[in-house]
């Protein structure tokens, strides 16, 4: 695991400018075959999460789960770790908002944009949905944040708000909090109530 901590490490170096070496050394010493690419930790945290929930190790089965900062990074990311780069199968989830990003991105790296999996709005949604509101707010208060959840709702601009809106909101609203909650609603659901965008990327690693 640490030692696929630093290729992904490598690989963010690489991608702001950095020298290739590091990361090529890396992924021939562990045998890095496959990179799962997604828009920030969080989505990183809910894929960690479910692999191990299922007694997989996926950095032992050479396949490095790597944030890029942001969707808008898609392109950069797979000149360097798809064909024209290292030649790594690339896969991964996106939000309906940047299929855009991702088809373009990997149309001009020349990979397959078969393999990436979109959330409807994004995958807190997803996992509100699966999980139900209500359960949701059951994992809130067990994590000790029904306090500030309730001072969000009180909030004026989330009267409009559908409940599971002003959940998603909520989960953004303090640094970190998406990070610590990608992990909590993913150990929480049901094997059977996976959202189909992160089942579809797992099965297929």
């Amino acid at each position: 695991m640490a030692d696929m901590e630093l290729f992904r490490d490598a690989v963010t170096a690489w991608a702001a400018g950095g020298p290739d070496g590091p990361a090529r050394e890396l992924a021939a010493r562990l045998g890095v075959r496959t990179a799962v690419l997604l828009e920030g930790l969080s989505d990183a945290a809910a894929v960690d999460a479910l692999a191990a929930g299922r007694g997989r190790d996926l950095a032992a089965e050479g396949i490095c789960v790597l944030p890029m900062g942001g969707a808008m990074n898609i392109g950069r990311f797979a000149r360097l770790l798809g064909p024209p780069g290292l030649g790594l199968r690339l896969t991964g989830l996106c939000d309906e908002g940047e299929r855009g990003y991702y088809a373009r991105g990997l149309e001009r790296a020349g990979a397959a944009r078969r393999e990436f999996f979109v959330c409807a709005a994004d995958l807190e949604d997803e996992l509100i949905r699966a999980l139900g509101v209500t359960r949701v707010e059951e994992l809130v208060r067990a994590e000790g944040d029904l306090r500030p959840l309730r001072t969000f709702l009180s909030q004026p601009a989330q009267r409009d708000r559908t409940p599971q809106q002003r959940l998603r909101r909520f989960l953004g609203t303090r640094k970190g909090r998406k990070i610590h909650y990608g992990r909590v609603l993913v150990e929480a659901l049901h094997p059977e109530r996976v959202p189909a965008p992160l089942d579809g990327l797992l099965a297929g690693l």
